[in-house]
């Protein structure tokens, strides 16, 4: 059996899971792979993911949101091309829900924009950034370094 390590989840408030949905799986490119109504409390759960990394975003329908990720506080998705983010900020202006971009901020930022979900959370689109890049060297470095000398 295998058990969880690192950083594994986010949790958001949400008013409706099925709009949240619909978000998230247009704007990030994630879907359902776990869904329940707590036993106790009455409440709607769904865990979203991307397939990319072992991560997922948790929703949690509530009476009452609070957003938490705004507007500098965000979660951030990398797009596999500028054209492909450039369509997904036309469709977010399009909807009324882009706040802020398209900018191209150059390395390691790269090009990104800020876009509102349902509940008022903030999601990063981004081409170009570096954090995974950064992370697959710091993951290399480390290996090299606990090999034993030859």
């Amino acid at each position: 059996m295998t058990i969880d390590l690192g950083l594994t989840h986010i949790a958001l408030p949400v008013l409706d899971v099925e709009r949240s949905i619909e978000f998230y799986s247009t704007y990030a490119r994630m879907q359902a792979i776990h869904r329940r109504v707590d036993t106790e409390s009455g409440v709607a759960v769904v865990w979203l993911c991307d397939g990319t990394r072992p991560f997922a975003i948790v929703l949690i329908q509530t009476d009452s949101v609070h957003p938490t990720l705004s507007p500098f506080a965000h979660l951030g998705v990398g797009c596999e091309s500028r054209e492909s983010m450039d369509a997904l900020c036309d469709r977010a202006r399009h909807e009324g829900i882009l706040l802020q971009g398209p900018q191209n901020s150059g390395p390691p930022v790269g090009y990104w924009a800020f876009l509102r979900d349902p509940d008022g959370h903030t999601l990063e689109l981004s081409y170009g950034q570096e954090i995974g890049l950064t992370v697959e060297k710091t993951k290399s470095f480390q290996a090299e370094r606990s090999q034993p000398p030859h």
